[in-house]
């Protein structure tokens, strides 16, 4: 049974810096592409970054570019998010995903991720 878990989330004042990791477990596969979202209250999940299976392609959406960095340790099965320069506007629960093809590329899309993990609060503080 895959699982994925993620740690690192807390509260954080304006400005300052987190790392998210997640780390994937129970795989029968390659791990494929990989991806951090975030749900904030009221609103729906959107995605923040995703990174292929090979670690050689990124992308980040418009709002967090320069300020986040995702990589992945494929040896582990496991991502990991910097985020620096934190915002109020980057309070919300951030969610790991894992695609089910194990040479993907990855996708912003929700559904493009078979695995998911629990989530983990990030609040910045203003």
């Amino acid at each position: 049974q895959v699982q994925l878990e993620e740690t690192g989330g807390g509260l954080v004042p304006a400005g300052g810096s987190l790392t998210l990791s997640c780390a994937a477990s129970g795989l029968t596969f390659n791990a494929g592409a990989m991806a951090w979202f975030r749900q904030a209250p009221g609103q729906e999940r959107e995605i923040v970054t995703y990174i292929d299976s090979t670690g050689r392609k990124t992308y980040y959406v418009d709002s967090v570019k320069g300020r986040f960095t995702i990589s992945r340790v494929n040896g582990k099965n496991t991502v990991y998010l910097q985020m620096t320069r934190l915002s109020p506007e980057d309070t919300a629960v951030y969610y790991c995903a894992l695609s089910q093809y194990a040479n993907s590329e990855g996708s912003p899309f929700v559904t493009a991720y078979r695995f998911w993990g629990q989530g983990t609060q990030v609040t910045v503080s203003s």
